[in-house]
């Protein structure tokens, strides 16, 4: 039986351990690598220009959304109505503290103007807030269900869509990968 050299051995090991570090680091994003897109909800509007508008937001803020370009830019759409919009709420409020960075814009669908001011105080929201009264942000972001949320990347093409199913994970998991 033909043993290995001592310094072959050691090469087989170096080269085998070489190997898991690789597919670790690929697989936490690696040294350097960009971070991978969370699945996203299917929608005609994922891989172009986010929608332009220009709104005051509920403090009088004026959300331009041409002006954000070279920023990550998170929108997300919420009303009173929708249960599982009150999950996710917290956890975008959340992120926004955790990335200030990044422009986060609420886009409130409620009828009622006192609906939209009570989720923003219920849940704290600090980012600003657009209450789009007969829907018109709704139609030009094509929105069918709720919550959605769109995150474009700094050139500002959507790249990721959360439907009602997402998480506040999925959300930062885009948010690092458009970076």
């Amino acid at each position: 039986m033909i043993h290995p050299q001592p310094s072959q051995a050691r090469s087989r090991v170096t080269i085998r351990a070489l190997g898991l570090v690789t597919a670790l680091a690929s697989s936490l994003g690696g040294c350097g690598g960009r971070a991978e897109f969370p699945p996203s909800a299917s929608s005609a509007l994922q891989g172009k220009p986010l929608p332009a508008f220009e709104r005051d937001s509920l403090r009088g803020e004026r959300v331009d959304t041409k002006a954000l370009v070279g920023r990550v830019v998170v929108v997300k759409f919420f009303a009173k109505y929708c249960e599982p919009c009150k999950k996710t709420l917290p956890e975008v409020e959340s992120l926004a503290k955790d990335h200030p960075e990044v422009a986060f814009v609420g886009v409130a669908e409620d009828e009622a103007k006192a609906d939209v001011d009570w989720l923003v105080a219920t849940y704290g929201l600090t980012f600003p807030v657009v209450h789009d009264r007969g829907n018109t942000l709704s139609g030009r972001f094509r929105v069918t269900s709720m919550p959605i949320t769109f995150v474009a990347d700094k050139t500002g093409t959507i790249r990721w869509v959360g439907g009602p199913e997402q998480t506040g994970r999925a959300i930062g998991q885009a948010i690092e990968a458009a970076e």
